[in-house]
């Protein structure tokens, strides 16, 4: 998002004897936030000698606030040998608060001696608005806290910190929130939250509760969403597992994983057994030999009663 930035005041040089002048400078706002505004400011050198300037020659940039009259900021760029009769564009960028004006001062040098210049002044800083397009919202930081552990699972505390950069207030976004393993890159667990709406510059916590498998290294993935249409990104990373280096020659060793750690809970579970349309159970057939052998006791015993009879 580029835009022209309102300017106002004289522009006049400083050096007379110099075959390098500062012909025009532009004032270009790269980006626009709540509190700063990014600006590419162009300063366009002529030499309109019949010589080549000196390779050393260099441009120093610098901006004054013109409430207090104090230099915001100093910067300097390398110009180098500028051909005769020929323009150089040179581009610093600049970063100011977003309130007061400015007076930007821009200063040809040529081995430390100063050869021309060339001032503008900024005024209504506050009024630039930023792109439509850009949500405002970022994610500026997380941190992990572990609430339980139980049966090899971990429960973790995730605190997404988000900061609304924007000019106004921002939408109220849908934010998904993954855990994903980062060797099998398989999603251990996931929650849904809102984002909320807060004020420019405010720092707000979201907090959300994944159970991962114990033992494992995850990269935990934000994600803001706007309808169907993903508008930022941010990952960090927690390691349960975590690796040092054994031995400088790139040993490597496989690591043992468990995919049934990663199985979500309600999903793939077994049918209930239905029951049998016959009445009664089928009988399983016998195992051979076994008829044989229950009618050769049952001869012994006739044959034993039969023995004890006769003797009484």
């Amino acid at each position: 998002m580029i835009s022209l930035v309102s300017t106002s005041g004289c522009l006049r040089s400083f050096e007379e004897d110099s075959q390098l002048q500062i012909i025009n400078i532009d004032v270009m706002a790269k980006d626009v936030r709540s509190a700063f505004v990014d600006l590419n400011v162009t300063m366009y050198v002529e030499n309109y000698g019949e010589t080549a300037s000196n390779n050393n020659t260099t441009m120093i940039l610098k901006a004054y606030n013109t409430r207090t009259g104090l230099l915001e900021i100093e910067k300097e760029s390398s110009i180098g040998n500028i051909p005769a009769e020929s323009t150089r564009e040179v581009t610093i960028p600049v970063n100011l608060p977003k309130k007061d004006g400015y007076r930007v001062v821009a200063l040809v040098f040529e081995d430390g001696s100063r050869k021309t210049g060339r001032q503008i002044t900024l005024n209504n800083i506050e009024d630039l608005q930023g792109g439509l397009e850009t949500p405002g919202v970022e994610i500026s930081g997380m941190d992990f806290m572990v609430r339980e552990v139980a049966e090899n699972k971990v429960l973790i505390q995730n605190d997404i910190y988000l900061t609304n950069e924007g000019v106004g207030e921002n939408k109220n976004y849908r934010m998904l929130v993954k855990a994903r393993e980062m060797d099998a890159r398989l999603i251990a667990d996931k929650a849904w939250t809102d984002t909320g709406i807060f004020a420019p510059d405010e720092t707000v916590i979201r907090s959300v509760n994944l159970s991962v498998p114990d033992n494992y290294n995850y990269a935990v993935e934000v994600i803001l969403w706007e309808d169907n249409t993903i508008v930022r990104q941010g990952v960090d990373y927690v390691q349960l597992n975590p690796e040092k280096e054994i031995d400088k020659d790139k040993w490597l060793q496989t690591k043992d994983i468990d995919s049934g750690d990663f199985v979500v809970e309600g999903f793939g579970e077994a049918p209930a057994e239905e029951e049998s349309a016959s009445e009664y159970p089928t009988e399983e057939p016998g195992t051979p030999g076994f008829e044989i052998f229950g009618a050769l006791v049952m001869l012994c015993m006739v044959y034993f009663v039969a023995r004890r009879n006769k003797d009484e």
